[in-house]
């Protein structure tokens, strides 16, 4: 991780700044299945919704600079599914490679952690993303399966994998607590 950096709640004048990181990501990889790069605005609109919700969206920063955003999303909107998470992690093109991605979700778990979550579910595109499954692997998530070819971007069929890590002693006990907004 870089010396000096800071990970901090997002807020709206990081958006352009998100919306660059994301962008890239949505132009040249797989780890999300959009293929229009969402503008400013759009980025702010889902900041704000996952903020509204009280889950943690977090960025990295290094001065001025973002390398990179990290959040907790609802799973699913059915009740039941109110003590998991689905988190989203990404990272600068330079910043990828110095530990930004790590530190940024580890805060993101521990956030989750606080709130009473107990299960946080990663879903990858694309089953060659060794980055990102070594990076969840890292952070005591859990292989929970791979669904082939649901994904057509960039040319070719992408797989998504799926990664989990309880919380909170996960299944081992009822949760406590109203479990996160939903709606």
């Amino acid at each position: 991780m870089d010396a000096g950096m800071k990970i901090r709640e997002a807020t709206a004048g990081d958006a352009e700044a998100l919306a660059a990181i994301y962008g890239h990501h949505v132009l040249h990889g797989f780890g999300t299945f959009e293929e229009e790069p969402p503008d400013a605005a759009e980025m702010e609109q889902r900041r704000a919704a996952i903020a509204e919700r009280g889950l943690p969206y977090l960025v990295a920063e290094l001065g001025p600079k973002i390398l990179g955003f990290a959040y907790a999303g609802p799973f699913r909107l059915r009740a039941a599914y109110r003590y998991t998470v689905e988190d989203s992690v990404y990272v600068a093109p330079e910043a990828i490679g110095r530990g930004v991605g790590g530190a940024i979700l580890a805060a993101v778990l521990d956030r989750c952690e606080a709130m009473g979550v107990r299960q946080v579910v990663a879903v990858i595109g694309d089953s060659e993303n060794e980055a990102s499954i070594g990076l969840h692997r890292s952070l005591g998530f859990q292989d929970a399966g791979v669904v082939r070819d649901v994904g057509y971007k960039l040319g070719r069929w992408v797989d998504i994998v799926t990664m989990q890590r309880m919380l909170n002693g996960g299944a081992a006990t009822p949760p406590e607590g109203p479990g996160i907004r939903l709606g």
